[in-house]
């Protein structure tokens, strides 16, 4: 039988073949499909609309539903939304719904999916919105649909794929402390472009991706997107293992996929992480790429941490550790991406400070859990930019108008970028404050 990537292979699983290559055309059995208050209520309405007015999902256990986009809100529709979210939860009596102002409110589904036990090696999980390929980094197939394809999955649990072609990037070297995996994925999107990775795997490999822990490669993994791909995945090893095994929920059993010896790669760059600088995205896209040195001391207005992308415990370590005993120069938005990762706000120290601790000193504003300011949203909501500034950003996308205005003007960096960049007023070199 002919060798297999790993991509290839969970599509083997799942449609129920031996073997399928590139281009082929399958059905696939989904594990797990994902929707949330900004997709849902279309959703419903598709599957509705096509499977009858009195219809029931295919599996209440496998579908998982997650408000977190346009939540603390006063808008009137947005708060509709999740009204729509709530009425099918009780007509099909889902069973994973994290419902916000309940004790079970996650905030980002890309990360809450994870903490609450939703991800797993071997799996195809899709979810309505294009950063579900954050989940490849538990090694499974994990992409973004639309609602229409998401309406058909919850009538029947299956939809048709093309099996994508597989572009591999390896990362070697011990990672230096001025880097982090925001940086890695910017100098990819950078080298081959926004387009360069349209409907192919990318799959994460070497000694530098092995060294990150899960939570930076969640980060490699969620900005596959922003080259085009299908999906981003790394193959599971026990760092994968020990976080899936803590949380499996309905303790699932799974299977790890590797890709074979002798798998056919359309593409494959290796990187040095040695030899790499901090990465800029500069306006208005994730593949404008410059290194920190080549835009230091641009004017900013405002920094933002947070998203799927920059707002987990790990991006927030790495920020409080530069901000901590030091004031920011311009507003600075910190937003954790779920209630996880909030109570760790106040659990995790550094020098006997709590990281809450050291952002409100530094004069950081914290909001609360969710995706907040990374896609606009309502006017009211926290870190949304509302007028033309300048903004430096942990999140994932720069487009014209994606945190809000749309003259306003987005850098993307990592969060340790974007913390010394705070405590400038400009863009800032962060090894400048590493020790």
């Amino acid at each position: 039988m002919p060798a297999m990537t790993i991509t290839e292979k969970i599509l083997a699983r799942a449609s129920g073949k031996a073997h399928v290559a590139p281009g082929e055309n399958v059905w696939v059995n989904v594990d797990v499909l994902m929707t949330h208050d900004v997709c849902g209520p279309g959703t419903f309405g598709v599957f509705y609309k096509h499977f009858g007015k009195d219809a029931k999902v295919w599996d209440r256990e496998k579908v998982v539903i997650i408000p977190d986009h346009y939540i603390f809100t006063k808008d009137a529709m947005a708060n509709r939304n999740v009204d729509v979210l709530r009425d099918f939860v009780k007509q099909q009596d889902i069973k994973y719904f994290y419902d916000v102002g309940t004790a079970n409110y996650k905030g980002v589904c890309h990360i809450a999916l994870p903490e609450e036990g939703h991800t797993r090696p071997g799996e195809v999980l899709l979810g309505t919105d294009s950063h579900t390929c954050t989940a490849g980094a538990f090694g499974e197939f994990a992409t973004g649909i639309g609602n229409t394809d998401a309406g058909f999955v919850l009538g029947t649990g299956k939809t048709w794929l093309k099996t994508p072609p597989t572009m591999r990037f390896v990362f070697h070297g011990n990672l230096p402390p001025y880097l982090m995996a925001k940086d890695l994925i910017l100098a990819v999107i950078g080298d081959i472009g926004v387009d360069g990775a349209t409907y192919r795997a990318m799959e994460f490999d070497g000694d530098g991706v092995y060294a990150l822990n899960i939570e930076e490669r969640m980060t490699l993994c969620n900005m596959a997107i922003e080259a085009g791909g299908k999906n981003g995945i790394i193959a599971a090893d026990q760092v994968t293992l020990d976080y899936v095994n803590k949380r499996n929920a309905g303790n699932r059993p799974y299977n790890v996929v590797k890709s074979d010896p002798g798998a056919q790669f359309m593409f494959e760059k290796v990187y040095d992480v040695t030899k790499l600088e901090p990465v800029i995205a500069k306006p208005h896209s994730p593949d404008n790429k410059a290194f920190v040195s080549e835009v230091k001391g641009t004017k900013l207005d405002r920094a933002y941490i947070g998203s799927c992308t920059g707002g987990k415990l790990t991006d927030f370590r790495a920020a409080a550790e530069l901000l901590n005993g030091k004031s920011v120069k311009i507003d600075t938005f910190v937003v954790p991406a779920t209630t996880e990762v909030a109570r760790g706000l106040d659990t995790e120290t550094i020098g006997g400070k709590s990281l809450r601790d050291i952002f409100l000193s530094a004069g950081a504003k914290i909001g609360d859990a969710s995706c907040a300011a990374c896609l606009g949203g309502p006017s009211d909501t926290f870190g949304r930019l509302n007028t033309p500034i300048s903004c430096i950003s942990t999140t994932n996308r720069n487009f014209p108008g994606r945190m809000g205005h749309k003259e306003a003007q987005v850098f993307l960096a990592s969060p340790l970028t974007v913390a010394a960049s705070a405590l400038a007023g400009t863009i800032a070199d962060c090894r400048d404050l590493l020790v």
